[in-house]
């Protein structure tokens, strides 16, 4: 037995070893599938021609996988580009790239986002594009004019938001208008009714890091339903977000987020608490004054919209009040330190007091406003 079992140990260790080489090494391409990737790169050495009027730079397909049957194939890849003067790292999606083989040679037939990946703008129809002095809108399926007043009101928006927050930030945004809620849905990725009844979002990632798809998304059917007032005060509160960006971690309280961009977007209009918050008006008025700053669950759509409205009109009075007895340099300090220090140590940081004193003060406010 013994000579035996050395034989399985000196052997073992050897098919070990090439079974775990086998694991390790990538499984070798044919023929066929390099020809494939090569089509693939061919072909998307420079975009579509219909996307000419876009400022693509960096345009790239980064084939990850091949199927292929018969004389068809779909390669999955990885789309990266940067939308010049704009973006400052390059943005990403997925996508299918069909192809066929005729005459010997492999040709692109179709491109599409990949099963599961958010389709680009270009992906609903022929795309419009309108460039403003801090802005680029992309549209698809407007109406003339509309996409150029789109832009123009971002325009204005950008200066608005560079006074309220003085801080470094790109100076500039991008807007894109799909051709109706249910395309903008679609962009997004969530159900259309979470934006029915909403003018825009923000897209893009918070913290420090390069955010490359900050995008501004407007939704047209609450666009076309808002006062050229509303559609200031909307858009100028969208560019806040992208302005304050890096800024904002997962520390940063969201009413603080909110009531920022608010508070950014109805500082140069005449706007008073009782037109901008009727909602909070009316619950103060029956003597509901919040026991507390907005919490996170309470900007959740899709429940009570009086409720919601009450957090959003909330947060834009708390951060009126900082503003209002503190400074608004002081308000500013206290964004930038809340996405990097606990709440706590931002507020007495910032404002030289304790969080409860935010709070009262904020109480007071209100009923001292709705009387």
């Amino acid at each position: 037995m013994f000579p035996v079992r050395s034989a399985l140990v000196r052997v073992l260790p050897l098919l070990l070893g090439a079974l775990l080489a086998g694991c390790g090494a990538p499984a070798p391409r044919d023929g066929a599938e390099r020809d494939i990737r090569a089509a693939v790169a061919d072909w998307s050495r420079t975009p579509p021609a219909r996307l000419a009027a876009i400022p693509l730079e960096g345009w790239a397909y980064e084939v990850s996988a091949v199927r292929r049957d018969g004389a068809e194939a779909t390669a999955r890849a990885e789309l990266r580009y940067r939308l010049s003067g704009y973006d400052a790292a390059a943005a990403g999606s997925a996508r299918e790239v069909r192809l066929t083989r005729d005459g010997g040679r492999w040709h692109v037939t179709g491109d599409r986002a990949a099963p599961g990946a958010l389709p680009q703008l270009w992906d609903q129809g022929p795309v419009a594009v309108v460039r403003g002095a801090h802005t680029l809108a992309l549209g698809v399926g407007q109406e003339d004019g509309t996409l150029s007043a789109i832009a123009a009101e971002a325009d204005r928006a950008v200066p608005a938001v560079s006074a309220a927050w003085p801080r470094p930030w790109a100076g500039r945004a991008v807007v894109l208008v799909p051709g109706s809620l249910e395309r903008m849905a679609e962009l997004l990725g969530r159900p259309a009714a979470e934006y029915r009844g909403m003018g825009a979002v923000t897209t893009g990632r918070v913290g420090a890091a390069p955010a490359p798809a900050d995008r501004v998304v407007v939704n047209p059917q609450g666009w076309a339903e808002l006062s050229p007032a509303g559609r200031g005060v909307i858009l100028t509160h969208e560019v806040t977000h992208v302005a304050t960006r890096a800024a904002t971690t997962a520390t940063t309280p969201l009413w603080l987020s909110e009531g920022f961009a608010d508070w950014a977007a109805y500082r140069g209009t005449a706007a008073g608490p009782e037109q901008a918050a009727p909602a909070l008006a009316r619950a103060v008025r029956r003597g509901e004054v919040p026991g507390e700053l907005p919490r996170t669950e309470d900007f959740a759509f899709g429940g009570d919209p009086e409720a919601l409205a009450r957090a959003y009109e909330g947060a834009w009075l708390a951060c009126r009040t900082v503003a209002g007895r503190w400074g608004e340099a002081a308000l500013v300090d206290l964004y930038g330190r809340a996405g990097r220090e606990p709440w706590p140590v931002a507020v007495r940081e910032a404002l030289g007091v304790d969080p409860d004193a935010v709070v009262k003060a904020w109480q007071e406010a209100l009923r001292a406003e709705f009387r």
